[in-house]
């Protein structure tokens, strides 16, 4: 039978697990032409306080921050 140890272990800086690093927020401006993952590809008509508002063409889409599935073509 195995038990575990009692004190947590220490993280190392240079360990080769480490978490990958966060991803930079893309910014967004007015007529950027875009393609998100579920919606294709459309064009930012608005932007907003940590959103933006894009036309797909059949529907408008309010895509809040830190926009992972849409990305600036």
């Amino acid at each position: 039978m195995t038990t575990r140890p009692a004190f947590k272990r220490r993280h190392l800086t240079s360990s080769p697990f480490n978490a990958e690093p966060d991803r930079e927020i893309e910014e967004f401006a007015v007529d950027d032409r875009v393609t998100h993952d579920k919606y294709g590809l459309g064009r930012v008509i608005a932007k907003e306080a940590g959103a933006v508002i894009v036309d797909f063409g059949s529907q408008q889409v309010r895509v809040t921050s830190p926009f992972n599935r849409l990305s600036k073509l």
